[in-house]
């Protein structure tokens, strides 16, 4: 008796290199388009600046009609972090430091952001937790801690990145509004 009469049609030698041939030809049609194709890159994109600012969800509506009266009209990236220019400094916490300066770092890279803009303020609890709860319920030393900060952050960014514009800015707990803070050279670092 023949031995390949038997066999059944998939195990039949030349059936196996015919099917084996035609399983083939689809994988080597959709190897030779992909390989032609060129590779997907995210686009390059840039915004004008990147944000920081404090986690107080007070401030938020506040913080962006503020931005947009700056032109930016959502053109920044934006990082959060409990006490905004204290996170900057390490204080307390080093992490929030290097979380900053990986989000500028990539910021800058992938947006090529040509500025900074700190935002800071009052009654901030991060500032209580970490410099004196009864920061808020002096103004005048509130203004100054915040401000001494504020400069820390802006010498901090400025050595790292010196082609960069830094703004500082202390929101107003009642009527939001965004003081300017000016940088002082004595507190370069």
């Amino acid at each position: 008796m023949n031995k390949t009469a038997n066999q059944c049609l998939c195990c039949h030698p030349l059936a196996n290199r015919r099917h084996f041939l035609k399983s083939l030809l689809p994988g080597a049609v959709a190897f030779s388009i992909l390989q032609s194709a060129a590779p997907v890159r995210a686009a390059t994109r840039q915004t004008k600046a990147l944000v920081l600012s404090c986690i107080d969800f007070r401030f938020m509506t506040a913080e962006r009609y503020f931005l947009s009266k700056k032109n930016l009209w959502g053109e920044y990236d934006w990082t959060a972090l409990a006490g905004a220019s204290l996170a900057i400094t390490g204080f307390p916490h080093p992490s929030d430091a290097e979380a900053f300066w990986d989000q500028l770092d990539i910021s800058y890279r992938l947006h090529h952001i040509q500025k900074v803009i700190v935002i800071d303020h009052q009654d901030c609890g991060a500032y209580a937790m970490m410099i004196d709860s009864n920061l808020s319920k002096d103004p005048e030393r509130e203004l100054q801690v915040h401000t001494d900060y504020l400069n820390r952050a802006y010498w901090l960014i400025r050595n790292r990145y010196p082609d960069i514009d830094v703004e500082l800015y202390l929101a107003t707990l009642n009527k939001a509004e965004f003081q300017p803070i000016l940088p002082t050279v004595e507190n370069q670092i």
